[in-house]
């Protein structure tokens, strides 16, 4: 037996091909020239497939136009004006012809089933915005897309250095409401991670997940605009120009906010302050206190038997004339009512309820600081929070549940760690 290193293969040459408005060839008309095809599409090639017969998804690209399909056998003329070819027939002999005719008219050639008969090889790709991903394993296909995964999956947690180095192009930047959970970082999505690892700057509030931004290169500026109950230091108009005034500098913007930017989190009016100015936005939803922070303790906002419905409101709004008779019927009807920013107010909220019809016995429970060292849970009912809350010394941040089901005794399942 031979102690020599087994021979490595080919190691060619990395490149990203321009292929928008090209012809590119694909012969074969079964799943793994269906695969081809689609990377192709993605590059914006003009393909043609050739086949006798395809499967039904080519079938539907050719009906609509998205691919040209000639049925038939292969000829050396569907070489024409083609910049690349891809061979996925299942047959040696065909797909060596069309790399013999390939390399005769020094066309790359990539064969599905034979890559060190190839001249050309495709990696395993992923798309994450304007970053692609491309490994090849050595001619081991699962090999690459395990790679490929991993990085992946790096991109999409911000544990990579995804920000940009160079300034666009149109000099715009862009803008980003990111919805970041009830605080805890693990319940912010993959595609906050992502964006907030691309940040240039964070404008974030007091109850976004904060122990992110320890992760951010020290360059990233950072601007906090957190509110407090009745201390609103910088002002929601102020906030709206700062997003609008980096962005326009070409700076990558994060509106980092706790819970959900649509649930009494201003996103809206960001958004639409965003679009007239002419800065690209979106948004990117989170997962909100209303549901989150009561399931910290085990408690379900809907339950069968219990609670076929829920309503968020904030406290204060609670208080405007006519909202308490709505709230309280649902009440009436076994709905959930979920409270957000309801510990100030919370005296007055739960007398005009109870004004308003709904019984003084029904199980309250609130849920301070959710997903911190500092959560604590208080049950009441809504004739007798006021007086527990006050004598526990219940502080915001606070998600209050009225209902049923804010007398539920199952046991959490265990905080983030």
């Amino acid at each position: 037996m031979s102690d020599s290193p087994e021979p490595s293969p080919d190691p060619g040459y990395p490149l990203l091909l321009g292929l928008a408005g090209r012809r590119a060839l694909v012969v074969g008309g079964g799943p793994v020239a269906l695969r081809r095809v689609r990377g192709l599409l993605d590059a914006r090639a003009d393909v043609l497939v050739v086949a006798p017969d395809v499967i039904g998804d080519l079938r539907t690209l050719a009906e609509s136009g998205a691919v040209t399909w000639r049925r038939g056998d292969y000829e050396p003329a569907d070489l024409a004006g083609a910049w690349l070819v891809q061979t996925a027939t299942g047959s040696p002999a065909v797909d060596s012809a069309v790399a013999a005719d390939a390399e005769r008219a020094r066309v790359w050639c990539v064969r599905a089933d034979d890559a060190a008969a190839s001249t050309a090889w495709t990696p395993a790709v992923s798309r994450r915005g304007d970053v692609v991903v491309a490994v090849s394993g050595g001619r081991d296909p699962r090999r690459a897309r395990a790679l490929r995964d991993a990085v992946a999956l790096a991109l999409d947690t911000g544990s990579l250095p995804l920000r940009r180095h160079r300034p666009p192009a149109d000099g715009m930047g862009s803008v980003a409401l990111v919805g970041g959970g009830p605080g805890d970082p693990g319940l912010l999505t993959t595609r906050g991670r992502r964006l907030l690892a691309e940040a240039d700057v964070v404008v974030t509030d007091r109850l976004a997940p904060l122990a992110l931004l320890d992760e951010l290169d020290d360059d990233v500026v950072v601007v906090d605009v957190g509110k407090q109950p009745g201390n609103h230091p910088v002002p929601q108009r102020d906030i709206e120009r700062l997003l609008v005034e980096h962005a326009r500098a070409g700076r990558r913007v994060v509106r980092l906010k706790g819970g959900d930017p649509y649930v009494f989190g201003r996103g809206p009016e960001e958004l639409a302050a965003c679009r007239a100015a002419g800065v690209p936005v979106e948004v990117v939803p989170g997962v909100t206190s209303a549901v989150a922070v009561p399931a910290a303790e085990g408690i379900p906002v809907t339950s069968r038997g219990l609670a076929r419905s829920f309503t968020v409101s904030s406290g204060h709004d609670l208080l405007e004339p006519g909202v308490a008779g709505g709230l309280a019927a649902l009440l009436g009807s076994g709905g959930t009512l979920v409270l957000l920013m309801g510990v100030t107010h919370l005296g007055a909220v739960s007398e005009a309820l109870r004004d308003a019809g709904a019984d003084a016995a029904l199980p309250v429970a609130v849920v301070e600081s959710g997903y911190t060292a500092q959560q604590r849970l208080t049950r009441a009912t809504l004739g007798t929070v006021a007086e527990v809350a006050t004598q526990r010394g219940v502080r915001a941040p606070a998600v209050v549940v009225v209902g049923a089901v804010a007398a539920w005794s199952e046991p959490p399942r265990g905080r983030l760690g």
